[in-house]
């Protein structure tokens, strides 16, 4: 085979063995787009049952970037690369595949879901081996971790084994996560125990059909390799077991992946990633463009408001709003100590490190803010002072009010309100500040509000089964603001109650993924018991619609007691390790 000269230690003994021919897998054809098999190489197809017939690269990058050329596997900082090479750690133990997105396999990866039988394909998705050819790698960046400059960061538990171009022309990155130590692994491991895995297959799923840009799941795999954590730091160390995810996005780039460079004086990389992006995301911006960064940076800032109002919409709380958990594609990345607000509260925490409530759901809109200013600073060494000076902090000062106007439209959307009215946005306030005095759950307090009648509201009769409903009720002043909403729906022109109670249903949600919810399948998974797991997946994939086996689980119920307090930990902070 035939490796770029500076690859060629690559290719060396102590590497996890290539899969190739016999094995159902094939060597990825190697040319400037690989998604274009050559002559003689395996042909793309929809609904391969065997590897053979997926063509991947990552050679789009290997090609554009510099890589490190440490050859060694040890913590260390490095200078003018974007990714360093380094091969998954496999488990020692044997691993078994115990979740599958059928529909990222088949839709995305153009594979049938009987693959997922095959031992190529429970090697490829647990790092055991590589496809010949490939080239794993962990992408160098830094980042601004709760709120200061945190130097040199990078994956230290992920691989980024593969770029995927389907048969609808989208480009996909594939990356393992809990995969082994990297150049950047710092204190931590290098892996992922089962509880975080867990979460991250089951959230990232569960918020693409919530409608939610976010990357992708592919795959869960479970060794019986021992992991330690301090899950509290209370000095309270656990042994839990190691898993491992197979990850998607169209891109992992964040905004940590320009700081490092900026913060590092390498320009000319900085500027080389950032075309990239732009050639590759950003298909509305002309590269000859002596403004193509502003407008770059204007679609970011957009996107960006855009995404944390969606995540406002339906309760959800990010966890660790660093800079390096911010995709330059304004996707939802790097599920962590993330959490679905239950009772509405704007100070709600769901990350037990965050000590200061620096990311508070409440706090997210300002975060976002912070966190562009950032990327505009790392931005400023490639615009001139023109552009520094007028038009890209025109571009960031616009930001609260492109987020105000989503966020104001979401919620329009939730209580079905058509149409404009100048007193829609203190109806909004009126009702979440009634939620938070009676700390009526948010998500079921719209959902209720989808089913119930305007003349079981008139008559102010909540039944039983509207639960979140009857704690507002409690509130002294509900029955004005019932009056008040009646009010307004009545001047949406042309509606019906039908008509706006099925609209209503279709944008708030019956089931999301409820810290309990996650811990219940958590318990059983430590157990050998996926079946929790599979379930949630199953009814996640229709958060909008009631569905027996859903009720019959109690999902939209009041939380159970004992889930009240429940709290997340950051999967990478692992015994010394305080930082991501």
């Amino acid at each position: 085979m035939w490796w770029p000269p500076w690859l060629a230690w690559a290719a060396g003994a102590g590497r996890p063995a290539p899969l190739c021919g016999s094995g159902g897998l094939c060597r990825a054809p190697l040319g400037p787009n690989a998604s274009h098999p050559a002559p003689g190489h395996c042909p793309r197809q929809r609904g391969a049952a065997e590897l053979c017939a997926w063509p991947l690269s990552s050679e789009s990058l290997l090609d554009t970037f510099p890589v490190d050329a440490t050859q060694e596997n040890y913590v260390c900082n490095v200078r003018n690369c974007i990714f360093s090479i380094v091969y998954p750690t496999p488990f020692k133990s044997r691993v078994r595949l115990v979740a599958v997105s059928k529909e990222v396999l088949e839709n995305i990866l153009d594979l049938d879901i009987s693959v997922k039988g095959t031992s190529d394909f429970l090697q490829f998705v647990s790092g055991g081996k590589v496809i010949l050819g490939s080239v794993p790698l962990a992408h160098r960046y830094g980042g601004h971790q709760f709120g200061s400059w945190a130097g040199q960061l990078g994956d230290g538990r992920a691989h980024l084994i593969r770029v995927y171009t389907n048969r609808h022309g989208e480009r996909w990155e594939l990356q393992l996560k809990g995969s082994g130590k990297t150049l950047y692994s710092r204190n931590g491991d290098g892996r992922a125990a089962l509880r975080s895995s867990v979460r991250e297959f089951l959230c990232s799923e569960a918020m693409h059909y919530l409608g939610i840009p976010t990357s992708r799941a592919a795959s869960l795999v479970v060794g019986d390799d021992d992991v330690w954590r301090d899950q509290f730091y209370n000095g309270n160390i656990k042994k839990e077991r190691g898993a491992i995810v197979l990850c998607l996005a169209k891109s992992w780039f964040h905004i940590g992946s320009l700081e490092i460079l900026a913060h590092s004086g390498e320009l000319d990389l900085q500027r080389r990633l950032l075309d990239f992006v732009i050639q590759e995301h950003f298909p509305s911006i002309a590269m000859n463009d002596s403004n193509r960064y502003l407008e770059f940076f204007s679609t970011v800032v957009s996107e960006t408001a855009n995404l944390i109002a969606l995540w406002m919409s339906v309760g959800f709380a990010h966890g660790v709003c660093n800079t390096d958990n911010f995709s330059l594609l304004s996707i939802t990345i790097a599920y962590g100590p993330f959490g679905f607000m239950e009772s509405y509260d704007p100070n709600f925490v769901p990350n037990t490190s965050d000590d200061e409530r620096r990311y508070k759901i409440g706090n997210q809109a300002n975060v976002g803010l912070f966190n562009l200013s950032k990327l505009l600073q790392a931005l400023k060494p490639l615009l001139d002072p023109r552009q520094k000076q007028l038009t890209a902090s025109q571009i960031l000062e616009g930001y609260g009010e492109r987020y105000y106007i989503r966020f104001t439209e979401l919620f329009k959307n939730k209580l079905g309100l058509l149409g404009e009215n100048e007193d829609d946005n203190y109806l909004i306030a009126f009702l979440l500040k009634f939620m938070e005095d009676t700390k009526a759950d948010f998500t079921m307090t719209f959902q209720q509000l989808s089913e119930i009648t305007e003349d079981q509201l008139k008559e102010l009769h909540i039944p039983e089964e509207f639960w979140a409903l009857q704690d507002l009720g409690k509130h002294k002043f509900f029955s004005e603001w019932v009056t008040m909403y009646l009010l307004r729906l009545n001047r949406n022109k042309g509606d019906s109650d039908t008509k706006r109670r099925t609209r209503m249903t279709t944008v708030n949600p019956r089931y999301i993924l409820r810290n309990w919810m996650a811990e219940s399948a958590v318990q059983k998974a430590n157990l050998n018991d996926f079946s929790e797991v599979q379930l949630l997946q199953q009814i996640l994939q229709h958060p909008f619609q009631g569905q027996q086996a859903a009720e019959k689980a109690g999902y939209s119920l009041r939380p159970p007691a004992w889930a009240k307090d429940l709290k997340a930990v950051h999967p990478e902070r692992n015994l010394n390790e305080r930082e991501k």
